[in-house]
C-alpha cells in the first residue's frame, strides 16, 4: 500500500508497483538465475503492469564537457526511474557507492538498486534530487551523464 505519511514521496505509486514486481520475480526464481534472466523477467513483469521499460539504454558519460564513456543501466522505467540489478549473495558497500554515482551523474531523480540474492531480496531506493542541487551549488559540475559537450 502506498505510503501516505511522506508528503513528497517521489513516484510513490510507481515505487510501490516496482517493489511488488521485484518480490514476485524473487519469489518465483529465489535468486538462482543469472542477472540477465532476472532482468528480462522483471522487464516483462513491469510491462504487464503498464510501465514503459527500456533495457540497457546507452547513456553517455561526460567529464568537463567531453564524452569519456557510456553507462548502460539495466532498466529505465517510464523514462524517469533507473533500475540497477544484481544477482549475488549480498550487496556490498562498493555496489551501493557505485550505484549512487550512477544516479548522481544521471538526469534521473529516482533509482533502485535491487539484488535478487539466493537468500533474500534487497531493494535500495535512492532519491537524488535535493542532493543534486547541493553538488551543483558547490561547483561539482565536471562529472555528468547525458550532458552535451560545452563546446557543442
Amino acid at each position: 500500500m502506498p505510503n501516505h505519511y511522506v508528503t513528497d514521496f517521489l513516484y510513490e505509486e510507481d515505487s510501490y508497483k516496482i517493489r511488488g514486481a521485484c518480490f514476485r520475480i524473487w519469489h518465483t526464481f529465489k535468486g538462482v538465475f543469472k542477472e540477465k534472466v532476472t532482468e528480462r523477467a522483471l522487464k516483462k513483469e513491469l510491462e504487464d503492469l503498464g510501465f514503459s521499460v527500456e533495457q540497457q539504454k546507452r547513456i553517455d558519460i561526460y567529464y568537463k564537457g567531453v564524452k569519456v564513456g557510456t553507462y548502460n543501466p539495466d532498466l529505465i522505467v517510464n523514462e524517469c526511474i533507473l533500475l540497477e540489478l544484481k544477482s549475488k549473495e549480498y550487496l556490498t558497500d562498493e555496489d551501493k557507492r557505485q550505484f549512487w554515482y550512477y544516479l548522481r551523474g544521471s538526469d534521473y531523480k529516482l533509482g533502485f538498486l535491487i539484488n535478487f540474492g539466493p537468500k533474500n531480496l534487497e531493494i535500495k531506493r535512492r532519491v537524488y534530487d535535493k542532493a543534486r542541487q547541493k553538488y551543483l551549488n558547490v561547483g561539482h559540475t565536471d562529472f555528468g551523464v547525458n550532458q552535451r559537450s560545452k563546446s557543442a
